[in-house]
């Protein structure tokens, strides 16, 4: 049987293909038929489907942010640099030379005008007091007798038995002894005082700082340290420099009484320290700087200022009523000056040179060039140009204005 089979295979006639090879080419034409047919099928589904989720139209407009312009009053302040200054500061020293025994006072403290912070050993002035009062009895005595004597000159001159000189002499010494007992009063008045001197008291209300001397130590009233050093702090001041162009509106309000208020920051400008009134202006211009100085005082009831410290201080000097505002975000600068946006009821934008005015927190007013009740693109500005066309949204949701 093998070699029947060996013959059928080998007594094919040449040339004639294998039904099995056959097949295997009619399926791969019917699959390639079918991708043909697939992929015609979705491209031409793709480009309707690619138009659909494409990029938006041309005409759609750019998202921006606006605001409405408004009348509002704007207060009108002058901003300067300003250190803390206070009204009075005493170097307290001794009036008398002697041995410091008492210090009553502890540093930081404060205390009162008349209060007593120390004492120097009195012993010595008691001494010169006890002197002085010797020294005016003895001329009280002096000046007795003379006095007895001239009424006995005088009684004799009377009756022609002495010269009249002898009763000039004596009337000279009598003046001479009344002229040694005012001295000897004086004497008396500066011992006293001296004695007075070793008791210091503190000449003004403050806060005393670091005690200069401990007790036991010799001061003198040379000194140049001093015992302590007492500042004010309740009220308080703070100087400050304004440009001499700004000079003539706040003398104005001076001379009329008023009390222009003042505000203190800190260095950043962030945190109002304190609130007060201007005090005083100086009386001349610096010519290097053309600043004046202005003084402004503050209650300092918390003690947030303190001596030296640098401060931001802000002057209310007028408020300008009724004033057109819009959010400073809206205001640009370029070559021709500051201008805005401002879209048109056709939601185009157009180019709006303006003059502005002062500036309170984000608001700043507009003197020229802008009326209440339009509308300033406040942002996304940086993709406008004149004539372009914009689409509100808003700024929080970034959804389109009007709930689009």
């Amino acid at each position: 049987m093998f070699k029947d089979n060996l013959l059928s295979v080998s007594s094919r006639p040449a040339g004639k293909t294998s039904p099995r090879w056959w097949w295997l080419g009619l399926l791969a034409l019917c699959l390639l038929g079918g991708g043909t047919y697939f992929l015609l099928t979705n491209l031409g589904d793709a480009q309707p489907r690619a138009r659909k989720h494409g990029p938006e139209s041309p005409d759609k407009g750019v998202p921006v942010v606006v605001a409405t312009a408004r009348q509002s009053n704007v207060d009108v302040y002058l901003s300067g640099l300003g250190t803390v200054t206070p009204l009075n500061t005493v170097t307290v020293k001794s009036r008398v030379d002697g041995q410091l025994i008492k210090v009553m006072f502890k540093e930081g403290q404060f205390v009162h005008a008349g209060d007593l912070l120390a004492e120097i050993d009195p012993r010595p002035f008691e001494v010169q007091l006890t002197q002085a009062e010797g020294q005016l009895a003895h001329d009280q005595a002096l000046l007795k007798n003379a006095e007895l004597d001239l009424e006995r000159y005088q009684t004799l001159f009377a009756q022609d038995s002495i010269a009249k000189q002898q009763v000039d002499t004596q009337a000279a010494l009598v003046r001479q002894y009344q002229g040694s007992l005012k001295t000897d009063q004086g004497q008396i008045d500066n011992a006293k005082l001296q004695l007075v001197y070793t008791r210091i008291t503190a000449p003004i209300s403050g806060r005393v700082g670091l005690r200069q001397v401990d007790p036991g130590n010799i001061i003198h009233a040379s000194d140049q340290n001093g015992l302590v050093v007492i500042t004010q702090l309740q009220p308080i001041s703070v100087l400050f420099t304004i440009t001499e162009d700004n000079l003539p509106r706040v003398m104005k309000a001076l001379q009329a009484g008023e009390k222009l208020p003042v505000d203190a920051y800190n260095r950043e400008g962030k945190v109002k320290l304190a609130s007060g009134f201007l005090l005083t202006a100086d009386n001349q211009i610096d010519p290097t700087t053309g600043t004046v100085k202005l003084r402004a005082q503050f209650s300092n009831d918390d003690y947030a200022l303190f001596p030296n410290q640098f401060v931001n201080v802000r002057m209310l000097v007028s408020v300008k009523a009724d004033a057109t505002v819009i959010n400073t975000a809206a205001i640009l600068r370029g070559n021709q000056g500051t201008y805005i946006y401002v879209m048109k009821p056709d939601q185009t934008v157009t180019v709006r040179p303006v003059k502005t005015g002062p500036t309170q927190g984000d608001l700043i007013a507009i003197d020229s060039g802008l009326a209440p009740g339009e509308s300033v693109v406040i942002d996304g500005t940086d993709k406008l140009r004149e004539g372009a066309k914009v689409e509100p949204i808003s700024r929080r949701a970034g959804e389109r204005k009007g709930g689009q």
